[in-house]
C-alpha cells in the first residue's frame, strides 16, 4: 500500500516533474517544480485550494518524480508528459487543428512551394499560418500560373535526367528540371521571386504582368491579356486580405484573454512581416488560475508551432524568463516575449483582447443555448419512454468484430445528455465462440454489472440502455437485467439502409420520433458515438495486430498469411468453407499450408 505522508518525507529539495495517479494508476496531473518537496507538499498540507484543486488532491493515491538538473528541463520533460498521457487535471489544448504553412524547400537543388500543417527545423523557408485555407490554395494556384516550378517530388540534379517530363511542361507549367538541362541560377530566380511574393513585396510582379498584359492586347491576344489582368486581380485580391498593421515588419504573435466566472478565452493573432495573416481562439473551462494557464499554453502551443521572433502579451506571466530561454532554444535563436505599455503594440493587444470577449460571449451563448435543447431532448425522452425520471445516465452499447474474426464490445456513457468519455469501456469478448452477437451482447453487460457488484468504478447504474440493435439485442440485454434483478429501461436504436437511426425498440415496438425533435438528435448522436468508439478499438487492434482467431491455432499462419486469408475471403467463415484449390488462389497460400488449413477445418467440423 502506497503511503503518501512517508512519501512526502522522502521528497528532495531539487528542480523536477511531479507525476500524481489515481487509484487505478491512471495519470491525472503532471507539474513541474523549481523544489519537489515545497511544491508537492504544499498540495497535501494546505486546505486553502480552489475547489478542481481539492477534488483533485482527493484523487492521488500515489505520485511519481522525476528529478532534473534545472528548471527549463522540468519545463520541457512536463511539456512532454502532459502531450503523451493527457491527464485529466492539466490544461490541455483540446483544438489540435494545425492551420496550413506554405513551405519553399530552399535545401533541395531545385525546391519546390508546398502546403503543409507542420514546421520541421529542415532549412526551408515557411509563410503562415493561414487561418483561411482556401486562401492558401488560392496563393498556390497563383504560383503555379506565376511561375514554371515543379511540384512532383522527384530527386532532380542538374545534368541528371530522370524518365520523361510530365504533362506540366507540355502544357507550359513547369521547366522541367528532370530533363537534367535547367541551369539552377534560372530556377533560383524564379524562387527568390515567389519568396518576396509571399512576404507581400507585389508590385514588380504587378508591374511585369501589367506590361505582359498591355502587350498581348496590342498585338490583338485578348484572351491572353485577359490571362493576365485575372492574374493582376488575384494578387490585389490576396494584398487586401493581408492588412499592414505593424511597420517593424517582424514575425510576432499577440497573445490576448478574458476572464468570466471560470471560463477564459485566449486569443491569438499571427502577425508576419508586419501583416495581419490569420488568428485563432482557445476556451478552456474551471480555470482557477490564469497565470498558470497562460504558461502551460504558451509551452504546450510553441511545441509543435512556428515560433516567431516576438511574442506579445497582454500582462506579465511568472515564467517569462524560463519560457523565453525554453522558446529561444526551440526556435534556434532569440525570442522575446513582450508586455507593451503603451503604442502600437498595446492597441493590438486591446483588439485581440476585444476580439476574445466577443468569441467568450458567444461560445457562452452557444453553451446556454445546447445546455436547453439537451435538457428538453432528457425530459421528451422520459415521455416517450414513460419513464419515472429523467434519465441522467445514459449508457449505450454495441457489438461489433474485425473482418468476422474477433468480436468486441464497446460502451460509452452520456451523463445529462454530455458524453462522459472517462465512464467509456471497451469489452474484448472471451467466452462466444462464433460470430453470434446476441450472446456476445450478454456477456458485455453481465461483465459490466459484475464489476459494478465488486468495485467502485461503476458505483452508479445507468437510468437508461441504448443498444445499437433491434428487438433481439434489446431481449437479450433484457435477460441479464433480470439475471440480476435490475429493473432499467432498455432501448434498441434502429439503422436505415444508409446505416443511420430511423427509429428505436421500445416495449417490443417501434417506435418512430419526429426527426427534427431534440430527443431525435440526441439519440442519433448517442448511436453515432458508440460506433465510432467500436470503430476507434477496431482500428486500435488492427495497428497491433493483436486480433486472434482460429487461424492462430493452424501450423503455419503468421500473422502475413492471416491478413493475406482475410483480404481475400472477407471473413472466417469463408475460409472453412473453401476448398484446397480456393485456398491456393491467395497470395502466399502454398500446398502444403492449404492442406493443413482444409484438414483443420474439416476435422472441426467432423468433430
Amino acid at each position: 500500500m502506497f503511503d503518501i505522508k512517508e512519501a512526502l518525507k522522502n521528497l528532495p529539495n531539487s528542480p523536477g516533474v511531479y507525476i500524481m495517479k489515481d487509484e487505478n494508476g491512471e495519470i491525472i496531473y503532471v507539474g513541474k517544480a523549481v523544489s519537489l518537496k515545497n511544491r508537492v507538499r504544499q498540495y497535501f498540507q494546505s486546505k486553502n485550494h480552489p475547489p478542481k484543486v481539492k477534488v483533485m488532491v482527493s484523487q492521488v493515491k500515489e505520485f511519481e518524480y522525476v528529478l532534473t538538473d534545472n528548471e527549463l528541463e522540468a519545463l520541457i520533460l512536463e511539456c512532454n508528459l502532459i502531450k503523451k498521457h493527457k491527464p485529466k487535471y492539466n490544461i490541455l489544448l483540446k483544438d489540435d487543428k494545425h492551420y496550413p504553412y506554405i513551405k519553399v524547400t530552399l535545401k533541395e537543388e531545385y525546391p519546390r512551394v508546398l502546403i503543409v500543417r507542420k514546421i520541421e527545423k529542415d532549412g526551408a523557408k515557411y509563410f503562415g499560418p493561414f487561418t483561411d485555407t482556401s486562401a492558401v490554395r488560392e496563393i498556390i494556384m497563383i504560383i503555379k500560373k506565376l511561375f514554371k516550378i515543379r511540384n512532383c517530388n522527384k530527386n532532380v540534379s542538374f545534368g541528371v535526367k530522370i524518365g520523361r517530363p510530365c504533362l506540366n511542361y507540355h502544357i507550359g507549367l513547369c521547366l522541367a528540371p528532370c530533363k537534367g538541362d535547367v541551369k539552377r541560377e534560372e530556377y533560383m530566380d524564379m524562387i527568390n521571386r515567389i519568396v518576396n511574393f509571399l512576404e507581400g513585396k507585389n508590385d514588380d510582379i504587378i508591374k511585369e504582368l501589367e506590361q505582359k498584359m498591355i502587350k498581348a492586347s496590342e498585338n490583338l491576344e485578348f484572351e491572353r491579356a485577359a490571362e493576365f489582368r485575372d492574374k493582376i486581380n488575384a494578387i490585389k485580391k490576396i494584398q487586401q486580405k493581408q492588412k499592414i498593421i505593424s511597420y517593424d515588419l517582424e514575425d510576432e504573435d499577440v497573445i490576448a484573454f478574458v476572464k468570466d466566472d471560470s471560463s477564459v478565452c485566449i486569443q491569438m493573432f499571427y502577425i508576419r512581416s508586419g501583416k495581419l495573416l490569420g488568428s485563432k481562439n482557445f476556451y478552456f473551462e474551471d480555470v482557477d488560475n490564469v497565470d498558470e494557464l497562460l504558461n502551460q499554453f504558451i509551452v504546450q502551443y510553441y511545441a509543435e508551432e512556428y515560433i516567431p521572433k516576438n511574442i506579445v502579451l497582454q500582462e506579465d506571466i511568472s515564467k517569462i524568463n524560463i519560457i523565453e530561454l525554453y522558446l529561444s532554444r526551440q526556435k534556434g535563436s532569440k525570442v522575446k516575449i513582450k508586455v507593451p505599455k503603451k503604442g502600437d503594440k498595446l492597441e493590438l493587444v486591446e483588439m485581440a483582447k476585444k476580439n476574445a470577449r466577443a468569441i467568450l460571449n458567444q461560445i457562452k451563448e452557444k453553451i446556454i443555448k445546447e445546455r436547453q435543447k439537451t435538457i428538453e431532448a432528457l425530459k421528451e425522452l422520459k415521455e416517450i419512454l414513460g419513464l419515472s425520471k429523467v434519465p441522467e445516465r445514459i449508457e449505450a452499447y454495441d457489438i461489433s468484430n474485425i473482418s468476422g474474426v474477433d468480436m468486441v464490445g464497446s460502451m460509452v456513457v452520456f451523463e445529462n445528455g454530455k458524453e462522459a468519455k472517462k465512464e467509456y469501456r471497451r469489452f474484448r469478448i472471451k467466452y462466444v465462440k462464433g460470430q453470434n452477437d446476441y450472446a456476445a451482447m450478454k456477456e458485455v453487460l453481465k461483465r459490466r454489472f459484475n464489476r459494478y457488484l465488486k468495485d467502485d468504478k461503476f458505483c452508479r447504474l445507468p437510468d437508461l440502455i441504448m443498444i445499437d440493435g433491434g428487438l433481439a439485442h434489446v431481449n437479450a440485454a433484457k435477460e441479464v437485467l433480470q439475471e440480476f434483478g435490475f429493473n432499467i429501461a432498455v432501448v434498441g436504436m434502429i439503422k436505415d439502409e444508409r446505416h443511420k437511426t430511423r427509429a428505436i425498440i421500445y416495449n417490443d415496438e417501434n417506435v418512430f420520433i419526429y426527426k427534427d425533435s431534440n430527443a431525435f438528435k440526441l439519440i442519433y448522436k448517442i448511436q453515432e458515438e458508440v460506433h465510432r468508439f467500436a470503430l476507434e478499438y477496431h482500428r486500435k487492434l488492427r495497428s497491433k495486430s493483436v486480433v486472434k482467431s482460429e487461424l492462430d491455432e493452424i501450423e503455419g499462419i503468421g500473422p502475413k498469411r492471416k491478413k493475406e486469408l482475410l483480404k481475400h475471403f472477407k471473413n472466417i467463415e469463408n475460409i472453412k468453407k473453401a476448398t484446397i484449390d480456393e485456398l491456393l488462389e491467395v497470395n502466399g497460400i502454398n500446398k502444403g499450408v492449404a492442406e493443413k488449413i482444409y484438414e483443420y477445418f474439416h476435422k472441426l467440423k467432423k468433430s
